[in-house]
């Protein structure tokens, strides 16, 4: 494309988001390479298969570049990072790029939200493309009706998610701030990101600069009775609204189902309008498919089309995905990075499997917030949905938070350091027609191989 030959370095390559930066960069006709301390799966084979080639560690000499993206993980002190600025070599954003070069372009669709955001986004990508858009898009993870993370088009539609975390170390706003939605999905807002929000209040803040960004003829659309996005409005709205919620308590777009979602109707002012039926489970994703179904109809997708799109989503990959059955024990992988996600997923787990069956979940602190202790009582509620939980101590907690003391009153959790303890406790708890999830936002030490290695030598 218009970039034909530019030759783009990235450091921070193998994020979900650089990542699909490095894709989009690498469609448009430049030349990309990276730096990232680590490259865990799917974003390494993604990568890897895109030939774009991925050095680990930072001692390296600096590649020749035109132009150096720095991703939000990159800190001051970094050796790559230090020599860019000694010669004073050329250097953005990764949001900031994709502004410029890309999405000035295009009608974006952003998606935004503590939780659901990967999951809708590819449900509304996934519609676009059924019914002939071609879209643009960038998704934090990769969509399998899709194949992979981002792919850019001649089409005049992007469809981003769009994460409330920071830009880059120079760049303190939200990446979301840079994307100019003329239509934009918020989904829910709680708290999260302690490591660089101090409250609620701060992200909610956010998300007031991100609705004065949308035009009066785009539309936002967010859940009718969530209070905290309620709340964001009261500061002010220019575009047109559009809510999604239960029947019971919707007075625009709907779902109504019961038990584990798996079937459920959507309509628009209390008229049903269609059905959905799929392999997906859980309250939380009806919610997110009528959240894609009104952003969809914004842009001029008629619900029949989005409905009978939404029939055939294969789902996302690391979004409670099943990673196979061992010894009669069926094991999924989910990206629960927060203790609401955990607790919606292991509820809709609960409602989908019969009552005989145990329910074991596995979670690694991934996030500062997670590991820092701060949402430890909300982690508590969220895991009294299983019947045994096991967690991973973290070894770089950043606060004196004493995960053991705060287990020792639970039966029902166990804290472990390595993931022999994990694969034991796993093993000698679990039966056939159990279930197990993991949750975590990083690899988790590729735990589902280890297990399956465990059950094999215990069969």
């Amino acid at each position: 494309m218009h970039l034909n030959g530019k030759r783009i370095h990235i450091l921070g390559i193998s994020g979900t988001f650089m990542a699909g930066i490095a894709l989009l960069a690498k469609q448009s006709g430049c030349n990309v390479t990276g730096h990232d301390t680590e490259c865990y799966s799917p974003m390494k084979e993604q990568l890897l298969d895109n030939s774009i080639k991925v050095s680990l560690g930072y001692d390296d000499d600096l590649p020749t570049a035109d132009l150096y993206i720095i991703g939000n993980a990159i800190k001051r002190g970094n050796p790559l990072l230090e020599k860019i600025l000694i010669h004073g070599f050329a250097y953005c954003s990764g949001p900031e790029w994709l502004y410029r070069e890309i999405l000035q372009h295009k009608w974006v669709i952003a998606v935004a939200g503590t939780h659901g955001k990967t999951t809708t986004t590819s449900m509304l990508t996934w519609i676009l493309e059924k019914n002939g858009k071609n879209p643009s898009f960038l998704i934090g993870g990769i969509a399998d009706n899709m194949g992979c993370s981002a792919r850019l088009t001649d089409s005049d539609v992007f469809i981003i998610e769009a994460d409330e975390y920071d830009t880059a170390y120079f760049d303190k706003r939200p990446k979301f701030m840079h994307y100019r939605p003329k239509t934009l999905i918020l989904n829910n807002l709680e708290f999260d990101h302690a490591d660089i929000y101090k409250d609620l209040d701060q992200i909610s803040t956010q998300f007031h600069y991100l609705i004065k960004t949308v035009p009066a003829d785009g539309a936002i659309i967010y859940p009718e009775h969530d209070v905290e996005i309620t709340d964001v409005f009261s500061k002010g709205c220019w575009s047109k609204q559009y809510t999604f919620g239960l029947k019971r308590d919707s007075t625009g777009w709907f779902y109504d189902g019961s038990d584990k979602y798996s079937q459920f109707s959507i309509g628009y002012g209390q008229r049903e309008l269609g059905s959905i039926s799929w392999d997906y489970i859980g309250e939380h994703n009806a919610s997110n498919a009528a959240a894609a179904i009104a952003a969809a109809n914004h842009y001029g997708v008629s619900v029949h089309d989005s409905i009978t799109s939404l029939n055939n989503f294969k789902g996302v990959k690391r979004r409670l995905e099943c990673k196979g059955t061992f010894a009669g024990v069926t094991c999924y992988d989910d990206f629960g990075h927060h203790p609401s996600a955990i607790s919606k997923v292991l509820s809709s787990m609960r409602a989908a499997t019969c009552k005989e069956s145990k329910i074991i979940a596995l979670v690694e602190l991934g996030s500062y917030t997670m590991r820092s202790g701060i949402m430890a009582p909300e982690l508590k509620t969220a895991l009294e949905s299983c019947d045994l939980a096991v967690i991973m101590l973290p070894k770089d907690s950043t606060t004196d938070f004493d995960w053991q003391e705060w287990s020792l009153p639970l039966e029902n959790i166990n804290m472990v350091n390595d993931m022999d303890c994990i694969c034991k406790i796993v093993v000698s708890n679990a039966l056939p027609g159990d279930t197990v999830i993991s949750f975590s936002s990083r690899s988790f030490n590729k735990v589902h191989n280890q297990l399956r290695q465990s059950f094999l030598q215990t069969s």
